[in-house]
């Protein structure tokens, strides 16, 4: 008898670890946002042929999951409102939502930009009181952690969180800002999904059935890895990168001491120009840790002052010294390094100043600009650029690890990070992205209506897509150039000729210094004012500034035409000259021209151009700009010439 029932109790445990019960998505959860006026799915997995009843408001569905354990049931729609409840009842389980607001769900997208929290690696301006006052509680987000994978997946990592000040500084700042001023203006429920990575290309986003359909020199430099076992390359790359991070920790360089100023030729440093980024020299496919050093002559009177050490913006982490003594450290990519140099560390004659790197992906090295290199002693400015040496200590390379990014392959973050919500529905789509693929701009004029047809198929709707025009960054030109980013600009304002697109355009508010621009309240509003034109029937909202319309010769002079100028054309600067023209005849070189307003006309002239062919307009990686429309928004940048 005893073991009858222990055999029964046996049996009955088994079973009730078979028993499966009834799930759902990451993307339900307490707290959540659920599309307005739209059929709304909702799906998820149980047992095979499990019966499911899913109840909200006066719906209720019944439904019963398929061989495989799948389930979904679709449910009118529904008008904006709540805090409502979600039941989900299985056989053996029930799964109840609460705080649950019917409203409008913006997919929220792209790199690093679209990333940056409220208050993270780089702060929003004003980001305290900001936070202070993050009480939106119609606000809803949900932050998709981040995730590879070779093949669709049908879930990922995330949670719902309700807008306040103990929740806000995870929430990305341009989806936030845009997300406060729909609410603001509209008083309805604004659910924002950020599925964001820093750094990441297009080519990552876009799905592998719609990136096979491009032709074949997007797939090229994908070549090396085609044919291979991706997720066998996956795991044994993976085990390779546990033992180049253990390396990290026992620095060579550190037991060997190679900060201190060596006493004789080493002929195993080489040399390099600094500042450049590593992805135009040898280590281009190098992270790890890499020192640097530089010798420097101060003059007699320096020796033993108090000094300011400047090194630029450095990708990833440093350690600095001089003369083998210490003189700071900085975590982080991108940050500018200025360190105070003590009494008693610098001498006249020949000092050593050296630099470990440790980049953990991507590019490296000291990028800034030459003019950022520089030892000030007494408001005296010693420079630092010229020919470095380097040498390697612990390299990813050396180990046989590839830094398998999103980067790598294509379709890693849609499957990962897109896919498994494409059953949600949504409102539209803002986006954020484009500076990893300025190096190839002209591809971008395919790659972006791309993927925003992509998803759009995927999500069986051709919902509104809205993005942020690259802002302005780097140094100023002191001549008229070619460049990357505005080119990348281009082919950004092309992708409007796809229906129900928009543009932001920025590049008034970047930052010359800082590729993650603060003021993220502008851009949000921006592209929440294209919104609620097109979206909210708000007609009267103005949300473009001046874009070209057409260039007409008279003589010498250029005569330029906008749309989009609201009540008049201005100047921001109540300065009479218009900044950022340049002008070419028919040898295509362009040189900077005079521009002034003639009503709501630009003439556009120069003495070194008598007969002009062609124009430009904040064509530079960082323009200047001062022309705007009388509601305050800057004009678009363009070319006449191909």
């Amino acid at each position: 008898m005893k073991k009858y029932i222990y055999l029964l109790f046996i049996a009955t445990l088994f079973s009730s670890v078979l028993q499966a019960e009834v799930r759902l998505p990451h993307i339900f959860s307490d707290n959540m946002i659920l599309q307005r006026d739209k059929v709304l799915k909702i799906w998820g997995w149980a047992d095979k042929n499990e019966k499911i009843k899913v109840e909200i408001l006066d719906q209720t569905r019944n439904v019963q999951a398929d061989q495989a354990g799948n389930w979904s049931v679709n449910l009118e729609p529904i008008p904006y409102g709540g805090p409502y409840q979600m039941k989900v009842q299985g056989s053996s389980n029930t799964i109840t939502f609460n705080n649950i607001l019917i409203g409008d769900i913006w997919l929220c997208s792209g790199q690093s930009n679209m990333e940056m929290p409220v208050n993270g690696w780089s702060q929003v301006e004003n980001y305290e009181q900001e936070i202070k006052e993050a009480n939106y509680p119609l606000i809803r987000a949900f932050n998709v952690e981040k995730a590879m994978s070779m093949t669709p997946n049908s879930d990922f990592d995330g949670k719902w969180q309700v807008c306040s000040p103990e929740t806000v500084s995870s929430f990305s700042a341009v989806a936030y800002f845009f997300a406060r001023k729909l609410n603001k203006e509209l008083d309805i429920p604004i659910g924002i999904i950020n599925s964001s990575w820093g750094g990441t290309q297009i080519e990552t986003w876009i799905s592998q059935n719609s990136f096979a359909r491009l032709p074949d020199n997007f797939k090229e430099r994908y070549a090396a890895l085609q044919g291979i076992d991706l997720a066998r390359f996956a795991q044994e790359n993976e085990a390779k990168k546990q033992i180049y991070l253990n390396a990290l920790k026992n620095d060579p360089g550190i037991k060997g001491e190679w900060f201190k100023a060596p006493t004789k030729i080493t002929f195993a440093w080489k040399k390099m120009q600094v500042p450049q980024e590593w992805s135009q020299t040898e280590l281009a496919s190098i992270d790890g840790i890499v020192w640097f050093r530089y010798n420097f002559t101060l003059p007699k009177d320096a020796e033993g002052k108090t000094a300011i050490l400047n090194l630029g913006p450095v990708d990833d982490d440093d350690v600095s010294w001089i003369n083998g003594i210490k003189v700071g450290e900085t975590v982080g990519y991108g940050l500018p390094r200025t360190y105070s140099i003590t009494k008693d560390i610098l001498k006249s004659g020949v000092n050593t100043l050296t630099v470990k790197i440790v980049d953990h992906s991507g590019g490296g090295g000291l990028y800034g600009q030459p003019h950022e290199l520089y030892l000030e002693i007494d408001g005296v400015k010693y420079p630092l650029s010229g020919e470095w040496e380097y040498k390697e200590s612990v390299t990813n390379k050396e180990y046989g690890y590839i830094d398998f990014s999103p980067n790598s392959y294509p379709s890693l973050l849609y499957n990962a990070m897109i896919n498994p919500m494409t059953s949600f529905s949504i409102k539209g789509a803002i986006w954020y992205q484009g500076e990893s693929n300025a190096d190839d701009a002209y591809n971008y004029r395919t790659l972006f209506p791309t993927l925003i047809n992509d998803w759009r198929d995927k999500w069986e709707s051709e919902f509104p897509f809205y993005w942020v025009q690259l802002a302005n960054y780097m140094a100023k030109d002191e001549q008229p150039q070619d460049s990357k980013w505005a080119e990348l600009r281009e082919a950004q304002n092309m992708t409007l000729s796809l229906p129900y697109t928009g543009q932001a355009v920025i590049t008034d508010i970047g930052d010359a210094k800082d590729i993650h621009p603060r003021n993220k309240q502008d851009v949000g509003a921006r592209l929440a004012l294209i919104a609620l034109n097109k979206d909210y029937g708000r007609s009267d909202v103005i949300y473009s500034g001046p874009t070209f319309n057409k260039m007409e010769i008279s003589g010498n002079k250029a005569i330029i035409y906008f749309d989009n100028i609201a009540k008049g054309l201005k100047v921001s600067d109540n300065n009479q000259s218009i900044k950022g023209f340049a002008i070419a005849g028919a040898d295509n070189r362009f040189v900077w021209a005079k521009a002034y307003l003639d009503g709501d006309k630009v003439i556009v002239e120069s003495p070194e151009v008598s007969s002009p062919i062609s124009v430009r307009y904040s064509w530079s990686n960082n323009p200047e700009v001062n022309l705007f429309n009388s509601e305050g928004l800057p004009a678009a940048p363009f070319r006449t010439d191909k």
